[in-house]
């Protein structure tokens, strides 16, 4: 009677066991999909800005290139945002949103405007500054003159809090965003560092008017970062 019982133990401990090593395999296979999804994510980024005259790092934009370029890195963004790991990233992920990140590609507005900057200035690197703590952010381009002879930064300061959504009462993976303030400075005249014009104008940031500016992120691990703008614009990011 004991062995015929133990027998079953014995079945259902193997049964288990099968389910969890199935488990452990698939889990394993998804990891290994993200992850050479988001490799060829940015390998395929990093080709196009190898094909552009731009200064170094700087994030290029669904204008810059063709439109089958586009779409690949649409459809590659789609298919890493279904593997995201933290798929409620302001509950589960929210301090992998802490420190700085650097823009690699963007097909919003205002990115797109800073390739036709004025006077012969050109946008170099775009860093976002994210502060947990404070629930604030600031976003930093830096700027250089095509002679060489300038070079500054604009900066915007803003402030966030967690989106309600529907009836869902935890943090998701949409912000509401406020911002603050925006800097214009130059640090750097005839390849000299200054600090008399830094900044040079502060203002009041404009928020758009009718509507709430905020941000889903849609994907988000150690070292990258994707977010989808209220206007469906995407950016692409990577941990600096």
């Amino acid at each position: 009677m004991f062995s015929h019982v133990d027998e079953k133990i014995n079945i259902k401990a193997v049964r288990i066991s099968q389910v969890l090593i199935s488990k452990v395999l698939t889990k394993m296979l998804e990891i290994q999909n993200r992850l050479e999804i988001k490799q060829n994510l940015l390998s395929e980024i990093e080709q196009l800005k190898s094909h552009l005259e731009t200064l170094i790092d700087y994030p290029i934009t669904d204008l810059e290139i063709q439109p089958q370029k586009v779409q690949f890195i649409e459809t590659l963004t789609l298919a890493l945002e279904k593997l995201n790991p933290f798929p409620r990233p302001l509950f589960y992920g929210s301090s992998l949103l802490d420190g700085a990140w650097l823009l690699q590609y963007s097909t919003a507005r205002e990115i797109r405007s800073l390739k036709r900057l004025p006077l012969g200035f050109l946008v170099g690197k775009i860093y976002q500054v994210i502060d947990i703590n404070t629930a604030s952010f600031e976003n930093k381009a830096w700027v250089q003159h095509s002679s060489g002879l300038l070079s500054g930064y604009v900066r915007v300061t803003a402030t966030f809090e967690p989106a309600k959504q529907e009836d869902d009462q935890l943090p998701n993976q949409k912000i509401n965003i406020d911002f603050k303030k925006r800097f214009l400075g130059i640090n750097q005249i005839l390849g000299m560092k200054t600090n008399l014009f830094d900044p040079i104008r502060i203002v009041e940031a404009r928020n758009p008017k009718g509507r709430i500016p905020s941000l889903n992120i849609t994907y988000i691990d150690e070292t990258m970062r994707v977010g989808r703008g209220g206007d469906g614009s995407l950016f692409i990011l990577t941990r600096v």
